[in-house]
């Protein structure tokens, strides 16, 4: 019978087998992958672990990009409200405790957004349930981002789906897209037309034949917005992302700020990310690369919140990185 130790030595030599056939296996399988053919057990055995920590490097960046584009339950797009001192006339209840308004002038607040009518003290305990009413918002440029969108029950503001069908459908070739500039005039009457007729606005060719009227109004939008599309509360984060040491590490900081922002911002941002991937694949007409487009974009959707003259100028590189990146892995990222 054979002694204990012999056992012991027995199950080690098989255990040390089977590791070793799961290794080559291992070995063959990378080997394949990568298109290579080893002449030599030596050549085998020198090249398999320089091979082997590459691959598990290539492999754990590409988990850790995948575990971005993971799917988040996407949350309803709340909004706080507007509230402004209000006088109002005769006898008014707050729609929040139901309580008489008693006073001659400057009685309570009034929602400027969706006309909710409540006490002052009771403005501090409503919740974020605004839902804005066409008949106060009276203007779609200069007015807040989730504003719009709620009182016109969509995902993204009118302005930037027009615009983005627009510029798609007859100017992706044209040179110089984005950069160039249309005449001001044409493009303040644009912007006249979204706010007088909002989603019946007319920007055909027929009316609007220069393409370059058409991205003036859009970049126009997102400079009046009075809250950023990237607004002030996530600003730092996306810099931040921009000064990472690496890609893998802008990537996470970039997913992280997004978050920041507010589910209608993100939409919006996500879109027009989308879009201009699009614009980049007809580089070879219209010469606008993800770069150019990140110099364009950079200060039309990031602003800086108030800081000294030479710190914002510092950030233009910043915010260019920032837009560049959100185009490349827009698939990534959203």
């Amino acid at each position: 019978m054979p002694s204990r130790e012999s056992q012991i030595g027995f199950q080690n030599s098989k255990s040390a087998a089977r590791v070793k056939k799961h290794e080559s296996q291992q070995q063959d399988l990378l080997v394949a992958a990568l298109g290579m053919k080893l002449s030599s057990q030596k050549a085998s055995a020198t090249l398999w672990q320089p091979l082997k920590l590459f691959a598990y490097s290539q492999l754990t960046s590409l988990v850790r990009r995948a575990t971005l584009k993971e799917n988040e339950q996407v949350p309803k797009y709340e909004k706080v409200h507007n509230f402004k001192v209000h006088t109002f006339r005769g006898p008014h209840w707050c729609e929040y405790c139901a309580n008489f308004m008693w006073g001659l002038i400057a009685q309570g607040v009034k929602c400027a957004d969706c006309g909710l009518n409540v006490h002052k003290q009771c403005s501090k305990m409503v919740p974020n349930d605004c839902k804005p009413d066409l008949k106060h918002v009276k203007k779609v440029y200069s007015c807040d981002l989730t504003t719009l969108v709620k009182a016109h029950n969509t995902k993204r503001p009118m302005v930037v789906d027009m615009c983005i069908r627009e510029i798609e459908s007859r100017g992706l070739s044209s040179e110089g897209l984005y950069r160039v500039s249309g005449f001001t005039d044409l493009i303040e009457d644009a912007k006249m037309a979204f706010d007088r007729d909002g989603e019946k606005a007319d920007i055909s060719v027929n009316v609007y034949e220069d393409i370059n009227i058409i991205t003036g109004a859009l970049k126009l939008y997102f400079r009046e917005l009075p809250i950023p599309i990237i607004t002030y509360d996530a600003y730092p984060k996306f810099l931040e992302s921009a000064k990472a040491p690496d890609p893998d590490a802008q990537l996470e900081t970039l997913h992280d700020a997004l978050k920041l922002l507010p589910p209608a911002h993100c939409e919006t941002l996500r879109y027009l990310m989308a879009h201009l991937k699009r614009v980049t694949l007809h580089e070879k007409d219209n010469l606008m690369s993800a770069e150019n487009l990140g110099i364009v974009f950079g200060p039309t959707l990031m602003r800086a919140p108030e800081q000294d003259a030479m710190a914002a100028l510092n950030d233009i590189r910043y915010q260019r990185l920032v837009v560049e990146m959100l185009i490349k892995n827009e698939d990534i990222l959203f």
